[in-house]
């Protein structure tokens, strides 16, 4: 069962996630953000992970807080979830266009985070929410689930797509990555015999 539930709450923001790496791409988002709330969206319905999240955060402020918490605890749930990552394909890469926009995700959930996010966003707002968000939502994401993780934008004019693309090209490559490789059931894929720590 690679289920994981996280709840985060500080000062600025109240976050409840629950995933589930075998289901069905199934999503219940409410984080008072509509951009967010469609990434999120994207992501479980193209990885074929259930997502749900219920976000509470000082939105009178800005969407930084609620947008980076979200991420963490998001990245919290898909570490718990793996476990000790027995028999997952572990690598996995994807090209993802959307319309004009191309984007290459290639992660390897490795245990050690690390973060290369190459992007150029044409505004600083998709409607109400700061593109610049986008790189600090996978740079939350990526600490706090271990996984190497490394997006970039080819090229794009319509920073919608851009931000589109980032997410469809890790919800796909998260979808080939956390599989379970019948050829490896039971192993953990490292020669070291364990990831991170």
């Amino acid at each position: 069962m690679r289920k994981a539930t996280v709840t985060r709450k500080t000062k600025e923001t109240e976050v409840e996630v629950a995933i589930d790496l075998d289901g069905e791409g199934r999503a219940s988002i409410a984080t008072g953000i509509g951009f967010l709330d469609h990434m999120l969206d994207l992501l479980a319905r193209h990885s074929r992970i259930d997502i749900t999240v219920k976000a509470k955060g000082d939105l009178h402020i800005d969407h930084h807080h609620t947008t980076e918490d979200v991420g963490i605890a998001l990245g919290q749930a898909v570490k718990q979830a793996l476990g000790e990552m027995k028999g997952i394909t572990r690598y996995a890469d994807v090209h993802v266009p959307m319309d004009e926009a191309l984007t290459r995700v290639a992660i390897d959930i490795s245990g050690r985070p690390f973060l290369v996010f190459k992007a150029e966003f044409v505004r600083d707002k998709v409607g109400s929410f700061d593109t610049e968000l986008v790189q600090e939502w996978f740079q939350a994401f990526a600490m706090n689930s271990g996984i190497t993780l490394h997006a970039e934008t080819l090229y794009g004019s319509n920073d919608h797509h851009i931000a589109e693309s980032c997410f469809k090209g890790l919800a796909r490559a998260l979808r080939a990555a956390v599989a379970i490789d019948p050829r490896a059931k039971g192993e953990v894929p490292s020669t070291k015999g364990s990831l991170g720590g």
